[in-house]
């Protein structure tokens, strides 16, 4: 049996309950509404050719809102991207995730991230240039003085790229509204160069009857339907809607997401979601606004998200409690305006509901503060992170040579508003380094993926943002280092490797050249590839060189390699 330290936990648990009150305090304290006021700023175009997108406003991404637009750049990179107004450069950052970043703050109450550029320009470049070498890292950021970098409207501010978790080509940008930080869509401000007359299209819908207070089709899981469904769709008690549908433009073949979603039954509507702008605090509620690719048309009690309206006091859910057809009409628009229309119906038809049968230590709710304790695991979930009532389907694997048990804190992941503290507690230790130990999270097949975690005193502690299925494990095997067309590297002028690491990542990496540093990057994060481009100014042309590069994954191993080659 597992024995959980005494004075470890009572301490633990009394600075846990602190920070717990005041993180509920803080959630209480954002504010819950949204006000929309007409500008009259205008911006011109980032760029000098027609405009086009192939991602918009508000679409459903993983944890995430799209943050912006992404502008189209006909598959090339290298297109001078235009500052939109009067303003100032007012962050300057090269990352593994954006890639080469500019922010511009503008004089009209707005300000703007470009993301995945390929190159900054003017002194902008060569002082990013100059801090990379100085700091002897790829990552760098720089926050210049308002006056140091005026830009006017039209000015070349950057080029467009592919740089960061970037799958082609294009400038994302974002838009903010200063005085809020608010993110905004920037379309409107761009509406006279698009020409887009295209509706949105739905797919299918799904409905969740809310459990111990409704059914449909005699079950009280949720359950997809296609637009015309073959049978007719019987339900009672509660019920929320939700449906699958995207936005398409004239001449591309792209889908976006759908700027606003109206839902009437019986000609009175219930909910209303109008994607036109959210905080970085609400982010993260896409989660519990949507399932999959699915919008719900409802609101679940611990969900702030600004966009959605519920004006039936029900928080969009439907009472179907007469036998009778109740017509559902979903109204589909975009930021422009283009407008459609699906209707279904749903056949009152009495039915039975089961009470929710659950052990009340296994139930999280969405309004309290939650805490887990099991032997070997602690778990503390404050208010404000969970978006409705949660009924774990917890359990525990164990097998005679774990490093800790595996603990199934439910069979589905239950996404979470923040971060919260999980420890778990070592059977064995068959490694006296505990830098070597992670805790995993553990997929349905099996497959463990690394969260981090330290060790402290007979645990593991780490931060989850899920409920899922969670365990300790071991990396112990150093990175992989591949050298990519070494053969080429002198006539390409430039120095390609791939490095892999299977259980905890790359966590860091360094390039010398003739034993001085080397500024290897990592342009594009998809492929992962670390680069580096020769420059004379660093590395003597005409003769032979020694490139070595140490690659460390999550847990502290390492891997040096060295290769020859001529330039």
């Amino acid at each position: 049996m597992y024995i959980c330290p005494t004075n470890y936990l009572s301490t633990y648990m009394k600075h846990t309950i602190l920070s717990l009150i005041l993180l509920a305090w803080g959630a209480q304290a954002y504010p819950q509404t949204t006000e929309n006021v007409p500008s009259d700023a205008t911006f011109t175009p980032p760029f000098d050719f027609p405009i086009t997108f192939s991602g918009n406003f508000g679409e459903i991404r993983a944890n995430h809102f799209h943050g912006g637009l992404d502008f189209k750049t006909g598959g090339t990179i290298g297109k001078p991207v235009h500052a939109l107004a009067e303003g100032y450069i007012s962050r300057i950052r090269v990352t593994h995730g954006s890639g080469y970043v500019l922010d511009v703050a503008y004089n009209n109450g707005y300000k703007t991230i470009n993301r995945h550029l390929s190159a900054f320009v003017g002194d902008v470049a060569r002082r990013v240039e100059d801090l990379q070498y100085e700091k002897e890292s790829w990552e760098v950021e720089i926050t210049p003085e308002p006056g140091e970098y005026p830009v006017k409207a039209g000015q070349v501010i950057a080029l467009s790229g592919n740089t960061g978790y970037s799958f082609g080509p294009h400038l994302h940008l974002d838009m903010f509204e200063a005085d809020t930080d608010d993110y905004i869509d920037p379309l409107p401000f761009f509406k006279k160069k698009v020409k887009d007359n295209t509706a949105p299209r739905a797919e299918g819908i799904m409905l969740f009857p809310q459990p111990g207070r409704g059914v449909v089709d005699g079950n009280q899981k949720h359950q997809a339907f296609p637009l015309t469904p073959k049978q007719p769709i019987t339900a009672w008690g509660l019920v929320g809607s939700a449906i699958r549908a995207y936005d398409y433009m004239d001449g591309v073949s792209n889908r976006y997401g759908v700027h606003t979603v109206i839902l009437e039954v019986d000609s009175v509507e219930v909910f209303r979601s109008v994607v036109d702008r959210f905080s970085e605090y609400e982010n993260r509620m896409i989660n519990s606004w949507t399932y999959g690719q699915y919008m719900k048309s409802f609101i679940e009690p611990g969900n702030t998200l600004r966009m959605l309206h519920a004006p039936n006091g029900n928080r969009g859910l439907v009472d179907i409690n007469e036998e009778r057809p109740y017509h559902f009409v979903y109204t589909l628009k975009d930021a422009l305006g283009n407008t459609s229309k699906v209707r279904f119906t749903i056949h009152g038809k009495r039915a039975e509901i089961k009470p929710v049968e659950h052990r009340e230590k296994y139930i999280f709710h969405w309004n309290k503060v939650n805490i887990l304790q099991e032997p070997g695991l602690n778990l503390v979930i404050p208010r404000g992170m969970l978006y409705d009532d949660a009924y774990l389907n917890y359990a525990v694997r164990a097998d005679s040579g774990d490093i800790a048990f595996t603990y199934q804190l439910n069979d589905t992941r239950i996404p979470l508003h923040g971060r919260c503290e999980l420890t778990i507690g070592l059977r064995r230790r068959p490694l006296e380094d505990m830098t070597k130990y992670y805790v995993a999270s553990v997929s349905n097949r099996g497959k463990k993926y690394s969260i981090g975690g330290k060790y402290e005193d007979g645990f593991m502690k780490t931060m989850i943002r899920e409920l899922g299925t969670y365990t300790v494990a071991i990396d112990t095997v150093p990175p992989q280092i591949t050298p990519l067309n070494p053969k080429q590297w002198g006539s390409a002028g430039r120095i390609t490797f791939k490095a892999k690491d299977g259980e905890t990542g790359i966590s860091s990496y360094r390039g010398t050249i003739d034993g001085k540093y080397a500024l290897f990057g990592k342009p594009n994060s998809i492929s992962g590839n670390l680069v580096c481009e020769l420059d004379p100014k660093h590395v003597k042309k005409g003769g032979r060189h020694v490139v070595e590069m140490t690659v460390t994954d999550g847990c502290g191993n390492q891997t040096t390699e060295r290769f020859e080659f001529v330039w």
